[in-house]
């Protein structure tokens, strides 16, 4: 089909009825505008604050097992029956795990050796004051939070508290790797805290003690860098892997020990044309290129094994052996073996 173009005097027309107004035209901010966009979700790839579940599952029973000693060790030495549970286990940076702890916070560095390098626990102030409460013979109503610093005498008795907190981790660490925890320095403000660099990942684990309707919670804070020599240790996966591997190899050993193989003594060699094969009879001897006292190899399934004498026990035909043949890339002796 042809093109319609218009004629001038249509064109004259459509350029007048534009001008009047007569001729609607499109906004010039609608030229060419898109169509909204939806909100995509923003993505950091460069930050490592989701723990990897597969790598470190094995803590979570450490922690478990830490809990239930911590309870147990509290109700005895505080009077009262207190509820902590496991409130979550995961992996930030440093500055965002210090970030999300209030001010007023009972600091204790400890090391777990023999790794090498610090952890930090860390007792809310309002976990503090309830401690304290209940050790002198309160019944918890300190727990209220109290917006002053700690006293010296409070200072002590948390660190002697914190110390107590640390036994039971050490008992629930002997599950995957015994270590000798000991606490270090002690502290009531967060600049003070001098652990690992804020850009560095940490594994955070928070518990809640809580009676009736007070609750507070208490932190650990373990640097990645100071599990990474045990980080085999920490995920079932490898211990399944390892204990597989080993397994199979004890399967292995047994299926070895009774398999049958055909061991054969090599007196000597000759060698012979086909005519002198040929020309033999009956009676005929051949000679070999060794003696009733040199030394023969020993073969396990053709393949050289051992060297030893020929000799006679009780009658039957016997080799007594020597030294073994290890096995070379080299071709300098007769067999490619060395004889140690």
């Amino acid at each position: 089909m042809g093109q319609q173009i218009l004629s001038q005097e249509e064109v004259d027309a459509l350029l007048s009825s534009m001008a009047s107004g007569e001729v609607e035209l499109a906004p010039q901010e609608e030229v060419g505008k898109k169509e909204p966009v939806a909100d995509l979700p923003v993505y950091d790839l460069t930050a490592q604050n989701i723990m990897m579940r597969e790598q470190f599952d094995v803590l979570d029973e450490v922690h478990d097992r830490f809990v239930n000693s911590l309870r147990n060790s509290m109700g005895s030495a505080l009077g009262v029956s207190v509820e902590i549970e496991l409130v979550s286990t995961e992996m930030v940076k440093f500055g965002e795990f210090m970030e999300g702890l209030s001010g007023q916070t009972s600091f204790h560095t400890f090391r777990m050796e023999p790794l090498v390098g610090s952890a930090l626990l860390a007792i809310e102030g309002s976990l503090v004051f309830f401690l304290i409460d209940c050790m002198f013979g309160g019944a918890g109503k300190g727990g209220i939070k109290q917006e002053r610093d700690f006293t010296m005498l409070e200072q002590r008795v948390m660190r002697k508290f914190a110390g107590d907190v640390l036994k039971d981790l050490e008992k629930a660490w002997k599950l995957v790797h015994p270590m000798r925890i000991s606490i270090g320095k002690s502290e009531t403000k967060q600049q003070f805290v001098r652990l690992v660099s804020l850009s560095d990942l940490v594994i955070a684990v928070m518990t809640a003690v809580s009676l009736g309707e007070f609750s507070a919670n208490m932190l650990l804070c373990v640097p990645y860098l100071l599990l990474e020599p045990i980080r085999k240790k920490l995920s079932y996966k490898n211990l399944r892997d390892a204990e597989m591997g080993n397994t199979w190899t004890e399967q292995l050993k047994v299926l070895l020990n009774e398999s049958e193989v055909t061991i054969a003594a090599e007196l000597g060699r000759t060698s012979h044309t086909i005519r002198n094969i040929l020309e033999l009879n009956r009676g005929d001897v051949i000679m070999l290129n060794t003696g009733p006292r040199d030394l023969i190899s020993v073969m396990v399934e053709k393949i050289p094994k051992f060297i030893g004498v020929p000799g006679v026990v009780a009658g039957n035909r016997a080799v007594q052996i020597n030294s073994l043949v290890r096995r070379q890339n080299s071709t300098n002796n007769k067999h490619g073996a060395e004889i140690s």
